[in-house]
């Protein structure tokens, strides 16, 4: 008797713990982080789960959302492309987040997008990125070619930009920069450069020698007013860099203008030899505004009080930061909006969506493409590894996810296709 009496108690007791966690549970919503803490594009992807980490932080602080904590759940899809997509079905299958903050490389969202889809997930992409894609179920917070690569030739065509004839297109042989490379020699031809005048390169992710390359950019230079237009990714961009230095190619002779590199990857970069080098972005750590100036004091706050390394002594804060930033709050403010986390009904609320960006801009969500309105900067690397502001658009431009230099492309809507 006294035994039965104890495992019913026990039975019971084990109902009540586990009612318990599931009430606690259902108290939390919570939240995908999707980013590379190892391999070769940890170099730029750690400091973007910080990012959400702290933007979690900050909307938890204000009461949370729907008035539930937010959750999150950090995974290392380790640089792995196919690891990316199998850490999507375990977050949205098992873990059940309701969105999911993530990727930087194309590959890695191209290997995500179709479990995104099947399993209607949401998950928001916060890097500049090469366009030709349009998903019911991403939004793209980075910037599409015509609010970066376009501008930034255009630029180095200018007087101002140093009036370039000849152009090398460097990159690492994967999507992003093959397609966008595909678009800029289209764009080129459409302003009269002949092929002969355009010498495109590709190195695999990780690469580290860059000395025959960067003498055939020299050589190549002596033909006539060159620029080179690079979207290396990763931590194959420090020795790039270094290679430039090491062989004296200045700025004033031959300019660099970087898609990916931003005050993080300039982090391991002796920066003397590249000043004068340019990186076009929608968001520089120097721009000079209140909201930017309490963006950076937060990040500084947050990077001491979590001890993350390198931050923590010298915090920056770049383009994909500001841009996963605005994500984590609109997805909130969308949430809050839509009165439920259901996917379907937060995608319709993140239509239009506005929030004031650090970049000093009110930042929108387009009511139908899945992109932000952006402005453009083009900023000169200095000695301190900072960026001075050189051009900038005169303000937001919206995106064009479907490039009108590639063929077909003006057949294509402005909107995701409902499936």
């Amino acid at each position: 008797m006294q035994r039965r009496f104890t495992l019913k108690a026990l039975t019971a007791a084990v109902a009540l713990a586990s009612a318990g966690i599931t009430a606690q549970a259902a108290d939390t919503i919570k939240v995908g982080v999707l980013h590379s803490l190892s391999g070769t594009m940890a170099i730029s992807e750690t400091v973007l789960k910080d990012t959400v980490l702290m933007a979690i932080d900050d909307i938890n602080a204000k009461g949370g959302v729907l008035g539930k904590k937010l959750e999150p759940v950090v995974v290392d899809p380790a640089s792995n492309w196919p690891l990316f997509a199998e850490k999507t079905k375990q977050l949205l299958g098992q873990d059940k987040v309701s969105v999911i903050f993530g990727c930087w490389t194309s590959v890695s969202r191209k290997s995500v997008l179709p479990v995104v889809e099947e399993m209607n997930g949401l998950m928001f992409y916060p890097v500049q990125y090469e366009g030709e894609e349009l998903s019911k179920n991403v939004f793209y917070t980075g910037a599409a070619p015509n609010q970066q690569a376009i501008p930034a030739v255009d630029y180095l065509m200018s007087k101002d930009g140093g009036g370039a004839k000849r152009w090398v297109l460097l990159g690492t042989d994967y999507v992003y920069p093959r397609t966008t490379n595909k678009i800029l020699r289209a764009y080129l031809k459409s302003k009269g450069v002949k092929d002969s005048d355009i010498d495109e390169k590709y190195t695999p992710f990780g690469h580290s020698d860059y000395q025959t390359i960067v003498a055939d950019i020299k050589k190549f230079s002596q033909g006539g007013k060159t620029a080179v237009v690079s979207t290396i990714n990763g931590d194959s961009n420090v020795p790039f860099y270094k290679e430039l230095g090491n062989a004296g190619l200045k700025a004033k002779d031959v300019p660099v203008v970087a898609f990916s590199v931003g005050e993080e990857e300039l982090r391991g970069v002796d920066t003397k030899p590249l000043v004068g080098h340019l990186a076009a972005w929608n968001y520089f750590m120097s721009i000079k505004n209140p909201t930017n100036t309490a963006f950076i004091k937060q990040w500084s706050d947050y990077a001491k009080a979590k001890n993350i390394p390198g931050h923590k002594d010298k915090p920056l804060t770049n383009d994909p930061m500001e841009a996963t930033w605005i994500g984590v709050h609109m997805w909130a403010q969308a949430v809050e909006k839509a009165k439920t986390t259901d996917v379907d009904k937060v995608i319709a609320a993140m239509a239009g969506q506005t929030f004031q960006a650090p970049s000093g801009i009110v930042s929108k969500m387009d009511e139908k493409n899945h992109h932000l309105h952006k402005s453009v900067f083009i900023g000169e690397i200095k000695a301190d590894g900072q960026f001075n502001v050189v051009w900038k658009t005169p303000g937001p431009v919206k995106a064009k996810p479907w490039s009108p230099y590639i063929e077909g492309n003006d057949k294509k809507k402005d909107e995701p296709e409902k499936k």
